[in-house]
């Protein structure tokens, strides 16, 4: 009963982390900002990938998301001039209908959790998935494996690698 609790408590902090970092990442004004709190968001994400003992995928998301296309965001961001975008205002229509969303969807939410019955999950923390199964998941071309996501978002990154360059050299 004891562990359960500390479960649940680790994974409401990784949670709660993961929740105050993304409203902070889409409602901050300055863009270097919101890229760092992705970066935290990043880092909470692997925290929950290893708290599931999936470590293999914790350590993707670190190598990969945390480390690589922050990197990316970084260099991207100090690229372009967004000076004049964090002082464009905010019109107050489109201010309402945010909150107007938000609102509704912080609403549908609770609905939604107090509605359902959620079962009680039993985790086996002493198996891991073997690598192999995840890399025939990840690469495989057939319904319900990710070879097609991949590419696209190889394709993603190189264009937006390109459209780095490309404004750093008009500057030049």
């Amino acid at each position: 009963m004891q562990d359960v609790l500390i479960l649940r408590i680790v994974f409401g902090f990784l949670a709660a982390i993961i929740a105050v970092f993304s409203v902070m990442a889409v409602t901050s004004r300055r863009i270097l900002r919101a890229a760092t709190y992705l970066l935290f968001v990043l880092f909470a994400t692997s925290g929950l990938y290893f708290f599931l003992n999936y470590s293999f995928l914790g350590a993707v998301q670190l190598l990969v998301y945390a480390g690589g296309i922050i990197i990316l965001y970084v260099f991207s961001i100090l690229l372009t001039n967004t000076d004049q975008e964090s002082r464009a205002p905010i019109f107050s229509l489109r201010r309402w209908l945010a909150m107007l969303a938000t609102f509704g969807g912080i609403a549908l939410m609770i609905y939604l959790l107090l509605t359902n019955t959620w079962p009680e999950a039993t985790m086996d923390t002493s198996a891991e998935v073997n690598m192999r199964v995840i890399g025939h998941t990840l690469m495989g071309s057939e319904k319900g494996q990710y070879v097609l996501p991949f590419e696209v978002m190889s394709v993603l990154l190189l264009a937006c690698m390109v459209g780095g360059l490309l404004i750093a050299r008009k500057r030049s």
